[in-house]
């Protein structure tokens, strides 16, 4: 008599679920890869793999303060999609992929706050249709990620969550806005991530907690159902441990196309829609591909904050060049981050307005606000006294403003300095340092030193790779993670996506940081669990209901 291997008895549809249980799926470090082979040769069962991340959280989440909510529905989802795979009914390129989305992602099931309490009882009545996508390509959306209150800063502090804690050093921000969803992609809370970036904000925290990101072109992914800042400057995307994984994410949200609820995403050209970022990632090599480094987004002067970087950056272009790429220095004065803010950042004439039109939409329920000025009239609200110009400013500005097409007029002609910066110079992409020092200490005033606003106020697309750490210290064992932007023409993010996959495989430099590296017993659950804030830990410096 013949005898039918374990994993084969695994698969057949009513054995699955039971031999799959036997073992508890190890999710540290897991991609979408490695959940689906395990699903797909009976070796774990949705509902572990489920089982397995919500353990994490349960374990480390109060040493990083990262999430702001679980979706109480996350087991059950988890046990439908069980019974379609023992069935052979398992389809969508996330199926089963933990997802935990920053906390400014519209979603039908859960409040969408913003880290902000006087939106804590706020409830869309749909998704944004990016949520919906990747619900229909079979992610499971573990829940909300903390974040920079409403998005406004790189701290990743916030009144209805607390400070969000760099995973890396105890004493450092995870960088920001979407510091909550970076720290949890690096401990392993889920597969993959969601931001959002109006000046730095997918690309910061990708940079401190040794991730790769995707900004991508303005207009490819329709930002609705996402609370705003900027209609100008806003984008969302992917943050994941991979290439692959941050290119499989990026076609999900990217399948949203055309939506009259964005009409920026009536400038996608038809090569860039419905493109699989994925598909061509292993095609070509380093070799012959020309970076533009801008020498300007860089602080040469020594430090124990600027050394870091400027050292692992220069590491950086020395393999790039040993793998055969061409490195051309960028010496044009127009790159100097904090000018180029000073004088075309345009948040502060549309904040108030486009927040307006979000509170006021008749799919929005719960108790909110209707305006920006009653919820900063409310006290319920964490602004860092570094911003409070900003805000105060933009609740008395709008696009109205006489300034502000003067304004608008400079971007074009900074988009038009960028696309002769790479034609003359027969450019593939532009490198810099995410951020000139490392990622700043609890308590600072701002996230210092970063170099997004180019990207933002430009559309262009951005993938961000790990560019090394700084040395190791008592209190960042394995030193502080320092990213790099790689910055391309509008859509042209297969090309930067495929560049950024040649860097992963030649650099192989993610870690995972020290404490996260704990096997931990998975639990059997009968609900999700609850997380529980902590607020008490928001700095001093930083007085809730101030402005």
């Amino acid at each position: 008599m013949s005898v039918i291997p374990l994993y084969l008895l695994c698969v057949l549809p009513l054995l699955h679920h039971s031999c799959a249980q036997s073992a508890s799926f190890d999710s540290r470090e897991a991609t979408i890869d490695t959940v689906h082979h395990d699903l797909y040769n009976g070796l774990a069962t949705c509902r572990s793999v489920v089982s397995s991340f919500l353990s994490r959280i349960e374990q480390f989440n109060g040493q990083v303060n990262a999430i702001i909510a679980l979706n109480p529905s996350t087991l059950a989802t988890a046990d439908v999609m069980d019974d379609a795979l023992s069935v052979g009914n398992a389809t969508g390129s996330l199926f089963c992929i933990p997802v935990l989305l920053k906390d400014n992602y519209d979603t039908s099931d859960m409040n969408t706050t913003g880290g902000n309490l006087d939106l804590a009882g706020s409830q869309p009545s749909v998704d944004a249709p990016v949520v919906t996508a990747l619900r229909e390509a079979g992610a499971i959306i573990l829940g909300k990620a903390n974040l920079h209150e409403l998005a406004l800063e790189g701290l990743s502090v916030s009144s209805m969550e607390g400070q969000t804690i760099n995973p890396y050093d105890f004493t450092r921000t995870p960088g920001g806005s979407s510091g909550g969803s970076s720290a949890s992609v690096a401990i392993s809370f889920c597969v993959l991530a969601t931001g959002t970036d109006t000046v730095n904000s997918l690309r910061s925290p990708a940079s401190a907690n040794s991730l790769f990101s995707v900004r991508p072109t303005r207009g490819l992914i329709t930002r609705a159902g996402i609370v705003p800042i900027s209609y100008t400057q806003d984008a969302i995307g992917p943050i994941a441990r991979t290439v692959k994984d941050a290119a499989i994410a990026l076609t999900v949200m990217a399948s949203t196309g055309y939506d009259a609820d964005d009409n920026t995403t009536a400038l996608v050209p038809e090569s860039s829609r419905d493109v699989d970022y994925a598909a061509a990632l292993t095609a070509g090599s380093l070799r012959g591909v020309r970076f533009g480094l801008v020498s300007s987004f860089f602080n040469r002067t020594a430090s124990n904050e600027t050394t870091p970087v400027n050292q692992a950056m220069d590491a950086m272009v020395a393999r790039l060049r040993t793998a055969g790429a061409f490195v051309i220095p960028i010496n044009e004065s127009i790159y100097n981050s904090t000018a180029i803010s000073s004088l075309y950042d345009v948040q502060r004439f549309e904040y108030r307005e486009e927040m307006g039109s979000y509170l006021e939409r008749p799919s929005l329920g719960g108790i909110h606000p209707s305006t920006l000025n009653q919820l900063y009239g409310s006290g319920k609200f964490l602004v860092i006294p570094s911003q409070y110009e900003y805000v105060t400013t933009s609740l008395a500005s709008s696009t109205s403003n006489t300034t502000y097409d003067t304004v608008k007029f400079g971007i074009q002609n900074l988009i038009l300095t960028l696309q002769q910066t790479f034609t003359s110079n027969s450019l593939d992409a532009l490198i810099y340092p995410e951020q000139i020092n490392l990622v700043v200490k609890i308590g600072s005033p701002s996230q210092s030193g970063r170099n997004g606003i180019l990207a933002a106020l430009t559309g262009s697309p951005v993938v961000t790779v790990p560019a090394g750490f700084s040395p190791s210290t008592s209190d960042a064992p394995i030193g502080v993670p320092i990213g790099m932007e790689i910055l391309g023409r509008a859509w042209s993010e297969e090309r930067l996506l495929q560049i950024a996959y040649q860097i992963e495989m030649l650099t192989k430099i993610r870690r995972i940081p020290q404490f996260a590296q704990e096997v931990i017993e998975v639990s059997n659950y009968d609900q999700v669990p609850t997380v529980t804030a902590d607020r008490g830990n928001i700095p001093k410096a930083y007085p809730e209901g101030v402005l």
